[in-house]
Order: C-alpha cells, then structure tokens, then sequence
C-alpha cells in the first residue's frame, strides 16, 4: 500500500467535501433520541421520526440541494418534494434502528436476506472476508447474521472521522453487542485487520466515501464519474482476501432486506496483476452500488456534492 498511486486516481483534497461539512447530532441529542425508542417503543418513535425529518428537510439547503440531484440522476426525473422528503425519512429511519439492531431487538423487524451463504462459506475456509459496505441503507444489519450464525463476528474498520460519532453511538445505546471498531489511519490497523481475517471472523468498511489523504478512483455512477476510495480494496488485495458487498436495504415500515453479493477474490492475484484488479473491483462495486440505489432510491444517504468531486459540475 506504500507504493506510488495510479495516475488515474483523483487528488485527495478534491473528495473530502463530505467531512468539512459539520455533523448536527450531538450525544445529548442521540441520547434524547435513545430515551424515546427505548420508552415509547418503535411505532410511536417512528411517528416522531416525521417531526426529526422534516426540520432537517426544511432547514438543510445545501443537503436538500444534493438530494434533489442525486434523485433527479436515479429517477430519471426531477424530483419532488414528496421524493426528497422520504428519502430523509428513511435515513432517520435507519439511524434510529441502529439502537434496536444493536440491542438484539429483532422481533419488532422482518429481515429478509440472500447472499448469506457467501458468508457461511467464507467462515468454513478459516479466512474470513471484508464486507464492503455503503451508504445505503442500514450497514448496522450485518448483526442479524450474527444473530442466525453466532459463529460469525464482523469487526468495523473506520477512519477517526467515522469512529468517533459511531463509538460514542454505542456508548450512549449501550449496546450488548457492538462490533469491534478498528481506527484507520493508524500503525497498527492493518494488522489488527489481518488478525480478525486470520481468526476467521468479518472486516466490515464503508467503500463510497474518500478522507483525508486517500486517493480515489472515478467510476462512472448513474451516468457520470464519481469519486470512489481506493484504500478499502487496497486493503483486501495486500492481505490476498475475498471481498464481499453488502447493504441493509430499508423497505418501509419494520421491513429490512439484507443482501451479500460476491465481489472479489484477492487470493490468488499475483503482484503484478494487483493494481487491474483492484481498478476492477472498484468498478465492480460501483456497479453493485448502483444497481441497488436504482431498485432502492431512497436508501442513499450522501447528502453532498458527489460527482462535482470528481471534477464534473453537478448539472442543473
């Protein structure tokens, strides 16, 4: 991972809009938040949800802005109000199911899933896998696989910008059954990584996002190149592993779908041949990436420029 990056690959500082833009939420707030789930049940919270949702909505021109676009790109259409709205629904949706998930609470959903035998196979050959994952949807459902096959453990490697606010989530839930967090960015990342694969257990990493120093491939995404990180296939092909996708796709009401799609298999690539195969599997995931947000509309929560990242002006 030390050598020189591609050409091809996109200036840091042109994909980092998303972390310069201040979180809203607070630990008082989450807090208050967990409060009312854990009082007042699911279905009197959710109602709740509409309020939440539609402050945000009302006073978030720059995010309002971008959904607009991205919905426009994925529908083929403008969008309407009545669009954008229930896609900010659904992300508070996903955010205050987190708490459930977390706390085992799976009687109150119907989960759905295929793929999960990617899983199982992956485990049986004492390697584990990286469960790549997105902003889509509902990335905390890998817990239901846990709850089926409880041999099955995923870690979640993050860099300090993502770890906090997720760390301090399962403070304030106090979560029974919170992942492991391993910080990106550190010395010893790669080979806590390593030793989770190496025990046979799961490393889960959000792949659509860039930070910091690390460079980005672009991929064309519903009809424009769009910046995509190169560091988490990076990751799978210097340890010579296979690479699962992943997504908790929300289906309204108390309804998840939870899908595994073989992505690569680092395995067996040679030195050589290493930088084509992670450009391929990039692209790979882009494609997976887009085929969901396509079925799923209102799962995608980038709310922020990103295709103009990639040096393509956002069209009006």
């Amino acid at each position: 991972m030390s050598g020189p990056h591609p050409p091809a690959d996109i200036p840091p500082a042109a994909s980092t809009q998303w972390v310069q833009t201040p979180e809203r939420g607070s630990a008082t707030v989450l807090a208050a938040g967990v409060y009312l789930a854990t009082r007042i049940g699911r279905p009197l919270a959710h109602r709740i949800l509409h309020l939440v949702s539609a402050y945000f909505f009302l006073f978030g021109p720059s995010a309002r802005h971008w959904s607009q676009d991205y919905l426009r790109r994925v529908l083929g259409r403008r969008a309407r109000a009545s669009d954008r709205y229930r896609q900010y629904y659904a992300f508070a949706t996903t955010i205050m199911d987190r708490f459930y998930f977390l706390q085992e609470r799976y009687d109150a959903f119907e989960v759905t899933s295929e793929g999960q035998e990617l899983m199982i196979e992956a485990h049986r050959n004492g390697q584990g896998a990286l469960l790549l994952g997105a902003h889509l949807g509902s990335f905390a459902l890998v817990s239901t696989v846990g709850r089926r096959q409880p041999e099955l453990k995923v870690a979640m490697a993050m860099y300090d910008e993502q770890a906090g606010p997720v760390t301090t989530f399962f403070r304030v839930t106090q979560a029974t059954n919170a992942p492991e967090v391993i910080p990106l960015g550190h010395l010893d990342a790669m080979l806590r990584i390593r030793d989770c694969l190496d025990a046979g257990r799961f490393v889960g990493m959000l792949a659509d996002r860039s930070i910091a120093d690390s460079p980005s491939q672009p991929v064309n995404f519903l009809g424009a190149p769009a910046p995509f990180p190169t560091g988490p296939m990076r990751v799978a092909a210097a340890l010579r592993r296979k690479v699962i996708f992943m997504t908790g796709l929300y289906r309204g009401g108390n309804r998840y779908h939870v899908v595994f799609r073989e992505l690569a298999d680092f395995s067996d690539v040679s030195r050589g041949d290493r930088d084509a195969a992670v450009r391929a599997a990039i692209e790979r995931f882009a494609q997976l990436l887009e085929q969901y947000t396509r079925s799923d509309p209102y799962n995608w929560f980038n709310f922020y420029d990103f295709w103009q990242s990639a040096g393509v002006a956002a069209p009006r």
